[in-house]
């Protein structure tokens, strides 16, 4: 499997994932309105070979399927996930071991551990190639500008590396950076960011942040540094975790940071705290134009590259994204962590038309009354990430909840709207919510979907209608007698039953 930028190209190019386009393209907007079309149908990466105005390639769209993000993963199947899943949960909420099977896989554990720890190169090939000063050129780098209301052009998919000056605990985020000028970019971070904890560090004592962005790795290492883990362990750890062995770093050329060593471009510089400038409007998960909000500026005096680089660009906006399906892949890897921590939880989903954490569908096993609506308040305060979600609904466990048309059954077969429908009023919310009524403060709602038993109602609850099971036995059996063996029961084209949904066969 691919450790670097260039073996996931090779891979997705091997396995016909991958599209060069020879073609002269603008970054202007072309590129992501090419990039969004081919997102929108699930389609491959694309690598533009003949930008406008740049020397050097873009690759866009690597993470566009799940199948994809599997990939990166080092897994083959979505399945495979949730093993991924318990074995970080292991690491989240160690439990002393109680038999001798459990005290082997206790010992594997740590033998993973062990094996993810980071190593050091010290001689780095994204240092093959070095400017300083006032050799540094920002604008020679093929920037996106995605939307027509953007102000600028940006980076969206750049490893942010800054450390804690008291305790050197490094952080790895991924946040958007505005162009300003040759030598500076203005980086957008909510304040509760590892990247922000650590400026106001410095504010403290006088000091200016050390900070580096990483263009172009492994997107293995993207998926660890989206991953929420708690502010001791390192994204490092959680990247050899994910990928099995672990992530080589090498010292920057001029800050006291690691980055990845096989990186396709480095960019180090410092931010002075209180030296701020306007950043945005620029198109957001949400799918609107976010705010000009007042962000950090970081002044760049060495950007470090390997030869002939390679440059790693997305964008955000209304799913389909690759933000999104990077957000199913984790919502599958947290699924064994939710369960450890709300055990009636069978399984959960957060559809990524609801902005893959706005609205979450939880399946519980039910044993007893009002026990759906104690998931639904347990679920927003498991992990950070579910902070925001706007909406749960709670259904009975045999229910698919990846199939809508079964959710909405539920929904309007199980509730009643003034006994299961609860609202939480001025909760948390991010400021990119436009729904909120004030900004950051809004409410949530819940929705018991499940079977009721007294005393939820007095209503004697009908019997779930199904077929006689040797009846459908007998029909299987002759299914071909019939004449029917040519029809293909299992796929289904929506649009047959009144939807319109895009990319329908």
């Amino acid at each position: 499997m691919a450790r670097d930028l260039r073996g996931f190209i090779q891979l997705l190019e091997k396995r016909g994932q991958l599209r060069r386009i020879k073609a002269l393209v603008d970054p202007d907007l072309e590129l992501a309105e090419i990039t969004q079309r081919v997102l929108q149908s699930g389609g491959p990466a694309l690598l533009f070979e003949n930008v406008k105005g740049a020397t050097m390639p873009v690759v866009v769209n690597l993470l566009g399927t799940l199948e994809r993000v599997c990939w990166a993963l080092h897994l083959e199947h979505p399945q495979e996930l949730e093993a991924l899943g318990q074995k970080l949960g292991q690491l989240q909420q160690p439990k002393p071991p109680k038999s001798p099977g459990e005290l082997i896989e206790f010992g594997k554990l740590l033998l993973d551990v062990v094996k993810a720890k980071p190593g050091m190169s010290f001689f780095p090939v994204c240092q093959q190639v070095i400017y300083q000063n006032e050799q540094v050129d920002l604008t020679q780098i093929p920037m996106i500008r995605p939307y027509p209301g953007d102000a600028g052009r940006v980076i969206t998919l750049g490893l942010v590396i800054t450390k804690d000056c008291e305790t050197g605990t490094p952080n790895v985020g991924i946040y958007r950076l505005q162009l300003q000028s040759q030598n500076t970019m203005s980086v957008h971070w909510l304040s509760v960011r590892g990247g922000a904890r650590h400026l106001r560090k410095c504010a403290q004592r006088g000091k200016k942040l050390e900070i580096a962005i990483v263009l172009g790795v492994d997107p293995l290492l993207i998926l660890a540094a989206a991953t929420p883990i708690p502010v001791e362990l390192s994204e490092w750890l959680f990247a050899g975790l994910y990928g099995g062995t672990g992530v080589n770093l090498s010292r920057c050329k001029t800050l006291d940071l690691e980055v990845p060593d096989n990186a396709e471009l480095v960019l180090e510089g410092t931010i002075t705290p209180g030296e701020m400038v306007p950043d945005g409007p620029f198109g957001d998960h949400m799918g609107y134009y976010g705010a000009v909000e007042d962000s950090p500026l970081i002044r760049f005096h060495c950007v470090t590259h390997r030869k002939n680089p390679i440059y790693a660009t997305t964008f955000s906006g209304r799913p389909p994204k690759e933000e999104a399906l990077i957000a199913i892949a984790l919502n599958r890897i947290y699924t064994p962590i939710l369960r450890k921590q709300i055990p009636e939880i069978v399984d959960f989903f957060l559809p990524m038309e609801a902005l893959s954490y706005k609205a979450a569908i939880i399946a519980i096993d039910k044993a007893y009354p009002g026990q759906a609506r104690r998931a639904a308040l347990a679920f927003w305060s498991a992990l950070p990430q579910f902070t925001y979600t706007k909406f749960v609904i709670v259904v009975d466990k045999e229910i698919n909840i990846r199939d809508p048309r079964q959710v909405v059954w539920a929904i309007s077969s199980k509730v009643d709207p003034q006994r299961d429908v609860f609202i939480l009023p001025d909760t948390p919310f991010d400021s990119l919510d436009f729904a909120c009524p004030k900004v950051g403060l809004g409410s949530r709602m819940g929705i018991d979907a499940t079977t009721k038993m007294p005393p939820e109602t007095e209503q004697i609850w009908g019997e779930p209608l199904t077929s006689d099971p040797d009846v459908a036995a007998l029909v299987t059996r002759r299914w071909a007698e019939y004449g029917l063996a040519d029809l293909a029961l299992g796929t289904v084209d929506p649009r047959l039953f009144g939807y319109e949904i895009d990319g329908a066969l």
